[in-house]
């Protein structure tokens, strides 16, 4: 990354050492307004396809634990193995890039990476669902958002990410606000979970945030190393690579587990009638599935510590929704700490302001008389 790069920039063409504007130089200077569009585009695309997932997913899920379900398994299993849908815009791409002579492969060393994340996002999704088999939705979803903590220490780490006091004091409040639930653990626990299994949901649920944290920068790291032109075509392999050696992961934990031969079972014994079992079922996989594309597209059109702050502006939706769907208590602690989330987000998008009016105004030439007209693009 550009030792000159401002951590709060979140357009697509300032993260230029990860972002195709920087490979498609060429084709950005012969239409470069209608290239701009089209990347602005894209991360709106991706961001509204994770919110519909992060949103959507942790419901699904919680249903299903609600009514009956038990296989913690094949809740990891549901999370990627809707990848066969991927499929298809592939073959899409493939005919497209083949009629217009452009390579369709992604490289052998980008897929290898794609194979060891997604080994990580397996164990991410186990640690996740057996977490939200013992919390409330709404609980989850306010310890999951210290995965912005734990993405913004390993961007540090990984790929040299900077940072403003701004999301400094986004990352502690954030993280202050997880630490509140913990005191106050009991508060909120279901009537059929005791106080160790809460526990190990808590622990389970941190955990997730932390190996989330940490695959958002291996991400972005793993497109900083293509040698080739990072396409649209190559990076939905590598989403396809990832989400495929997730499920290979989970599969195997549900044959061990016995979870295929148990799910029918299970389906009989649902709380909302066999049908409805296998709705939701179907259900989790597509919407998961398109929250893991969003998730990935918003590191290749952006950057990882963006993706975290994204999984942040997400939470006041998925706790209203939780609340609404389940009547699930909103307790003082979980008000608190929504608030301490929420300011965080806040502390971070004017740090992300002020950074990128000193981007756009050292970009004029840095002259002192030019910052009015810098601030005017912002």
């Amino acid at each position: 990354m550009e030792k000159g790069m401002e951590e709060g920039s979140v357009s697509p063409c300032n993260i230029r050492a990860f972002s195709p504007c920087n490979v498609q130089q060429e084709f950005e200077r012969i239409e470069p307004s209608k290239k701009r569009r089209f990347k602005w585009f894209l991360l709106i695309l991706n961001c509204l396809l994770t919110g519909m997932g992060t949103t959507g997913g942790p419901l699904l899920l919680r249903l299903y634990y609600l009514h009956g379900g038990q296989r913690q398994w094949a809740t990891s299993w549901l999370q990627t193995a809707g990848f066969p849908l991927l499929l298809i815009p592939l073959s899409v791409l493939c005919i497209r890039d083949r009629a217009r002579g452009v390579p369709f492969m992604a490289e052998p060393k980008l897929l290898m990476y794609s194979a060891g994340i997604g080994l990580l996002v397996g164990l991410d999704n186990f640690m996740y669902s057996h977490g939200l088999s013992f919390l409330p939705v709404s609980t989850s979803a306010l310890l999951f958002s210290t995965q912005l903590a734990f993405t913004a220490f390993f961007a540090f780490l990984i790929v040299k990410q900077r940072f403003s006091p701004y999301s400094v004091n986004a990352v502690v409040l954030m993280t202050l606000g997880a630490v509140l639930l913990g005191v106050r653990k009991s508060g909120d626990r279901p009537a059929s979970v005791s106080s160790g299994e809460y526990l190990v949901g808590f622990l389970l649920t941190l955990g997730a945030a932390l190996l989330l944290g940490f695959i958002f920068p291996s991400i972005e790291f793993a497109y900083s190393k293509a040698t080739k032109t990072l396409t649209h075509s190559v990076v939905l392999q590598f989403q396809l690579g990832v989400t495929f050696f997730a499920t290979v992961f989970c599969t195997v934990g549900m044959l061990v587990n016995g979870d295929f031969q148990a799910m029918g079972r299970e389906a009989r014994s649902f709380g909302l009638g066999e049908a409805k079992y296998y709705v939701v079922v179907v259900a989790a996989a597509v919407v998961f599935q398109m929250e893991f594309v969003g998730w990935l597209g918003v590191v290749f059109c952006a950057s990882s510590f963006f993706a975290g702050v994204l999984g942040a502006v997400l939470l006041p939706i998925t706790e209203i929704a939780a609340v609404i769907a389940f009547d699930e208590k909103f307790t003082p602690e979980k008000g608190m700490s929504l608030a301490l989330c929420l300011w965080g987000f806040t502390s971070y998008f004017y740090g992300a302001y002020q950074s990128q009016k000193k981007a756009k105004a050292a970009d004029q030439g840095g002259a002192e008389n030019q910052q009015p007209a810098a601030a005017q693009n912002v």
